[in-house]
């Protein structure tokens, strides 16, 4: 089996390094009274730090090079090569931004934050723990009827800065709800993609949802999960009614849309439901090392050594000082 060219690197780079030692070697032998007294024997750190430079320099050379000729590592955020459509992973975030959504009932701590502010906190968690370099990211909004925000970007970004506060319902007639033409809208957009390629996240407080006429996903939507937002036990008052998460209205959709729902109002959406919904690549829980880990590892140890290696010759080796020495009891 032929050897990588990093190998072949630190092979060569071990080859030389062990024969500059041998040269270093035997010049020190010629000086070695002068270094370690007429008496005393030549301690063994002296054999040992030629062997441990020729080990550090060559794993140094290989860490190099492996991270010089390897892939490099490529961020979603950053530009990369188009994702042919039949190969795309998307993730569709359907957000309410009803006025009940800026009622401040929701939040972990005592000063309640706003139901927006809330789900945008638990969609940023969702898009952060996201792995997958072909996902494409669609955002559509729903008030009194349902707009496209985001269309198949790949830049996260830009969803986040739409789930930064900005007022999208100023883009909406007034009116009730209408979480249904937001599904609906979702599923125009994902008719064309491949079956099971997308994942469906719905935020609501499902107030004035109704109760008949939701619309059928495509088969390209292979799970959903459905978060709620807002105090789901005390209402606050707005547009003449009592309004507070409706649990049983958002259970019967996530189970309609045979998904998971999950109440977001005081804590975030667990690793494990991301990855039961079976759509989403997850980071792990545990650290995954490549040969691009280990290479960092390799060089940040070897060149430490490397540096080390002085500092236990002089502390090891300088014990001996030439001249007269002093006469006990004088």
């Amino acid at each position: 089996m032929p050897f990588s060219p990093a190998i072949l690197i630190a092979i060569a780079a071990a080859i030389l390094t062990a024969g500059a030692e041998l040269v270093h070697s035997r010049r020190v032998m010629r000086v070695r009274h002068l270094a370690f007294g007429t008496d005393a024997s030549i301690p063994a750190i002296v054999y040992i730090v030629p062997i441990l430079r020729v080990l550090a320099l060559a794993a140094m050379a290989w860490a190099a090079a492996t991270l010089f000729l390897g892939k490099p590592k490529v961020h979603r955020n950053q530009v990369v090569e188009e994702v042919p459509a039949v190969e795309r992973r998307h993730l569709v975030l359907l957000l309410d931004v009803s006025p009940s959504m800026r009622l401040q009932d929701a939040g972990q701590s005592s000063s309640k934050t706003s139901r927006t502010e809330r789900a945008s906190a638990l969609l940023q968690s969702i898009l952060q723990r996201t792995t997958d370099d072909k996902l494409h990211f669609s955002m559509v909004a729903v008030y009194n009827g349902a707009k496209p925000v985001v269309k198949e970007s790949r830049d996260v970004e830009v969803i986040l800065n739409f789930l930064d506060g900005l007022p999208l319902s100023s883009v909406f007639p007034p009116g009730k709800t209408r979480l249904f033409d937001g599904i609906q809208e979702v599923a125009e957009i994902a008719k064309d993609w491949p079956a099971g390629s997308a994942t469906l996240v719905i935020a609501s407080d499902g107030d004035t949802v109704p109760a008949s006429g939701m619309p059928k996903l495509p088969a390209s939507v292979g799970s959903t999960l459905v978060l709620g937002v807002g105090d789901p036990k005390q209402g606050t008052f707005i547009d003449g009614t009592q309004s507070r998460q409706d649990v049983s209205t958002l259970s019967q959709i996530a189970t309609r849309l045979g998904g998971a729902y999950h109440d977001g109002n005081s804590t975030h959406v667990p690793t494990d439901v991301l990855k039961g919904l079976g759509t989403l690549k997850i980071e792990k829980d545990k650290l995954q090392l490549t040969i691009r880990e280990y290479a960092l590892i390799t060089l940040g140890v070897s060149t430490f050594l490397l540096a080390f290696l002085p500092m236990i010759m002089h502390y090891f080796t300088a014990r001996f000082s030439p001249g007269p020495q002093a006469q006990e009891g004088a």
